[in-house]
């Protein structure tokens, strides 16, 4: 089971090895979407955990008591490719690369897989080619 998550830090935490500890204690895998964390502030990283639903959901407890807020992604976005026009006013707005301009067609493309669900770019796109599916 994979879910995604934007967790934030506050700065007593940011120095710790707590993801690593989660890591190892509940046999967990995780892919990093998107980080910024800076000693001394409040950190924030997106990262998608995956692992059985018990040790995702102690995990998670555990980041809780910590004093980490846990925001679940439990969204995805999606492209209706009838709808795109290839504007490209998506793109610079994606933290993670997830739109890009084909080099050979020039034509939007959308990967799921890196998406972290922000919204940015369905707020920019003036078609509505990109949608929330809950």
């Amino acid at each position: 089971m994979e879910r995604k998550f934007v967790i934030h830090f506050p700065k007593t935490l940011v120095d710790k090895p707590i993801m690593s500890d989660l890591v190892k204690r509940y046999s967990l895998d995780f892919n990093i979407l998107k980080a910024y964390v800076t000693p001394e502030e409040e950190g924030t990283l997106v990262l998608a955990l995956q692992g059985t639903e018990e040790n995702v959901d102690t995990a998670v407890k555990d980041l809780k008591e910590m004093g980490a807020r846990i925001q679940s992604i439990s969204s995805d976005i999606r492209m209706v490719r009838e709808l795109c026009t290839d504007c490209t006013a998506c793109i610079p707005l994606c933290p993670v690369d997830a739109l890009y301009r084909d080099k050979e067609d020039f034509s939007v493309h959308f990967d799921a897989e890196k998406c972290i669900a922000c919204g940015l770019c369905i707020k920019a796109c003036p078609t509505k080619a990109l949608v929330f599916t809950i």
